[in-house]
């Protein structure tokens, strides 16, 4: 597996490829966003760990650029404290936020779940549809009355989770460890963010989520 780590500091990327390796991954490192996009567009990348400020190109920028050109999973390092757009790296497509100061072990357990995730849906074969949406667990692509609509990564992997769970109703600590792959440790109002964007982006068939007042989210079965 061939991890870029994209951080403008030298210890940080030192101490995340040490922790890395260890872990039998093959490690790249770029020094800003722009050094980051330019190495996405010559390798291939299973994952890749970035921060938020950077000099040249910043992390949110890049991962618009990145995302021109690959689907990779992308976790985002911000500092403790930093006011950043939460909603706005979602829509872009970020997988997860780690805060600086983070625990590296802590980092290569997220790492590691979404890679096992990623994996396992590259897998999956099957094709659901229901009233006007189509979801393609293979390619990864949802349509909305036959129109292609643009999910996130997370997003999908929230929708997926739902749709092979129709019918049950999942709580709001089950849907982040089940999406997320660990344990959470954050703002808990990331899984409504995700709702909110994958409703939009579900455009009438929206009404399949149901939210559950106190307890979490249904996917509601056809009648």
């Amino acid at each position: 597996m061939k991890i870029l780590i994209v951080d403008d500091e030298v210890k940080i990327r030192e101490m995340i490829r040490k922790y890395a390796q260890y872990e039998g991954y093959e490690v790249t490192e770029a020094i800003d966003g722009l050094d980051a996009v330019e190495k996405c567009a010559d390798n291939n990348f299973d994952l890749i760990v970035m921060d938020v400020m950077m000099p040249n190109l910043d992390g949110f920028s890049a991962c618009k650029e990145i995302r021109k050109m690959k689907d990779i999973p992308i976790i985002m390092l911000t500092a403790l404290g930093e006011e950043y757009d939460k909603i706005h790296g979602f829509d872009l497509g970020i997988d997860d936020y780690v805060v600086k100061p983070f625990s590296p072990k802590e980092l290569m357990m997220r790492i590691q779940a979404i890679l096992k995730r990623t994996k396992s849906q590259s897998e999956l074969t099957e094709v659901f549809t229901q009233e006007g949406l189509t979801v393609d667990f293979t390619a990864r692509i949802v349509e909305v009355d036959g129109v292609k609509t643009q999910l996130s990564p997370k997003e999908f992997d929230l929708l997926e989770f739902l749709i092979r769970n129709q019918g049950i109703a999942l709580t709001r600590d089950k849907l982040l460890q089940k999406v997320w792959g660990y344990d959470f440790f954050g703002d808990d109002r990331t899984l409504d963010t995700h709702i909110k964007l994958l409703r939009r982006n579900l455009g009438p068939y929206n009404k399949f989520i149901v939210t559950l007042r106190g307890v979490g989210y249904r996917f509601e079965k056809a009648d």
